[in-house]
Formats: C-alpha cells, sequence, structure tokens
C-alpha cells in the first residue's frame, strides 16, 4: 500500500512540475497533500527534491511539514499504545 502511494505522489508531482514548465494544467496542491496525508510523504519528498518542485512556496513548505509532523505524532501515539 504504501509504496503504491509513494510511487503515485512522486509521479504526479513529477507530472505537475512538468505541466508547470509548460504553463498547462496542473495537479490541485490538496491532491499532492492528500496522498501525502495517507502515506505518501517519502514519495512527495522525494519528487519534491529530485524534480525541486514547490521547494521555494513557503505555503507548500509549511503544510508538507504539518502534515509530516502529524504523522509521527500518530505513529509515535500508536506504538506507545496511546490510540
Amino acid at each position: 500500500y504504501f509504496l503504491f502511494v509513494n510511487i503515485i505522489v512522486f509521479i504526479l508531482a513529477g507530472y505537475d512540475k512538468y505541466q508547470a514548465r509548460k504553463n498547462k494544467q496542473r495537479i490541485p496542491e490538496n491532491t499532492l497533500f492528500f496522498l501525502e496525508a495517507i502515506g505518501g510523504t517519502v514519495g512527495l519528498l522525494l519528487a519534491m527534491l529530485l524534480f525541486r518542485h514547490k521547494t521555494s512556496k513557503t505555503s507548500f513548505i509549511v503544510k508538507f511539514t504539518l502534515i509530516f509532523l502529524i504523522q509521527i505524532v500518530l505513529v509515535y501515539l500508536k506504538m506507545t499504545h496511546k490510540v
């Protein structure tokens, strides 16, 4: 499951970068954030770094980081049986 979600978000972020260069229809940021939230954090991060995509947009970085931090907290709570 996680491999699939990460591959999908990686491909979509790469496609979004391609579309941005061509001034064509883009992938909505909320789609990328949704895929990150359901387990695609690594794929989105790799795409951001490899394609240099969305790395200078502060609002995107803030939202990405918040989702990642929430995931860390949820994993911690799950591992300590508090959820």
